[in-house]
Order: C-alpha cells, then structure tokens, then sequence
C-alpha cells in the first residue's frame, strides 16, 4: 500500500468514517457491494491504490495507475422511488465536478472534464426494495490527481454527500449549466444493445430529477432515456 493511502493516513484525514483500505483487490465495487449487504453505514468507504478489475457504469472498464490514480467506493442509503435510481449519476458527477475545480464540465451520464480531457468518472450500483432504493454504492475514479489522494478523497467523498442531501432543483441547477451534452445531436444506444437494439436519436435538451437526458427527435418527440437504461451515447453527425 503507498503510504499515503495506508490504514493510518486515512484515518487521520477522515476520522470516525469506517473505512476499508487495501494494497491491491479485484474492486473497490465488489468489495463495497458486500459490505453495504451486511452492515454497513452511510458513507463508509473502500480504497485500494490498484485494482485488476475496476470497472464504471454498465460494466465499462476502468485503467488504473499503481501509486497514481484515485479510485474508491462509497456507500450511501438514500430513500428514493425505485424508478429514480439514476439520479444518483447526477450526484456522483456533480459532487466530482464541484471538487474538480470551476472549469470542470460533465458529460452525462459519467463522466467529469476538466478542459477536453477526461478527468474523473462514475459508477453507481444500487440496491432496489418495494417501495424505495436500499443502498447505493457510488465508485469513483480520478486518473491524474493535482492534489495529494487522501485530501482529495475526503473532499470527493463529503461533496457526494452534500448533494446527496440537496434538493433536486438545487443540484439540477448547478448541473445543467456544467453539462456539456446539452445542445449536442446525440445517439443513445440502449440496452440490449445490438444491430437491432433500442436507440434514440436527436438533440439533448434537458436533464431530469430521476437523471435521465430529455432527448429531442427529429419529429419533435421528447423521451427521456434513463442512466440504467443506457448502453452507450455517441455523438451524431446527423
């Protein structure tokens, strides 16, 4: 483990936060899944400075750079309706962004830019009941942190969670302006995807409390594809 993620640099910089820390692991994610199974609370946290098997939404994987990279997993248990599950992307991206520095952009649903490089992405699994979400667990990866990685977890980590506790409109107002996929000509391939695969085509006009993109299509139809129901989102040239 480098020293500056080791068991006793964490707890100082995070104190009376459980935290799981390892020199290597499969994933922070499955690591997380199980702990957030069992017994644990809100905004414990799982790190490793490397992982063989990092991966982000929708099984996409992740590189991960021994000694430089920021990859970690978080557990939330927010209350919300089953079907908004994928607000939780607008969340994770927005509380990145807000460390990331004023110049960071998202591209929805995952991923955080700083300038035209990819600075930052998100995954979020979550546990669905009855009646409301269970747990959630958000992992988060930064490629080339500017800052040292046991601060910059901790301000990732409780920026999550301030947004996590806003109100939709409040987050949705500070995300709109920083989404650049906004005024774009997008294709969203669904899932299952394959050639004959679900897609939508046309212009993103808006974003949603339950984090779907509002897309507009050439017949002026709106319809609003749903982080989880996303396989992957192109540019169209039109």
């Amino acid at each position: 483990m480098s020293s500056d993620l080791s068991a006793e640099a964490l707890a100082e910089i995070l104190p009376r936060r459980p935290v799981r820390c390892y020199p290597a692991m499969l994933s922070t994610e499955a690591d997380a899944l199980a702990w957030a199974r069992t017994d644990a609370p809100a905004g414990a946290v799982v790190v490793a400075d490397y992982q063989v098997s990092a991966r982000g939404r929708a099984g996409l994987e992740w590189t991960i750079e021994q000694g430089i990279s920021l990859c970690f997993s978080m557990i939330l248990r927010p209350r919300l309706a089953p079907e908004k599950e994928g607000w939780l992307y607008t969340v994770g991206t927005s509380g990145l962004a807000d460390v990331l520095g004023e110049t960071a952009t998202i591209e929805w649903p995952d991923l955080v830019l700083v300038g035209e490089a990819q600075a930052g992405a998100v995954g979020v699994q979550v546990s669905l009941g009855p009646a409301t979400t269970e747990w959630a667990v958000i992992t988060v990866l930064v490629a080339q942190p500017k800052s040292p990685r046991p601060a910059l977890l901790a301000r990732i980590v409780e920026a999550i969670e301030a947004r996590s506790s806003s109100v939709p409109p409040d987050v949705l107002q500070d995300y709109l302006p920083r989404c650049r996929t906004l005024g774009q000509r997008v294709r969203a391939r669904l899932i299952p995807m394959g050639p004959t695969g679900p897609r939508v085509t046309g212009k993103a006009v808006g974003s949603l409390t339950d984090g779907a993109l509002v897309i507009e299509t050439d017949e002026g139809k709106r319809i609003a594809v749903r982080p989880q129901n996303l396989g992957l989102l192109e540019k169209d040239a039109g």
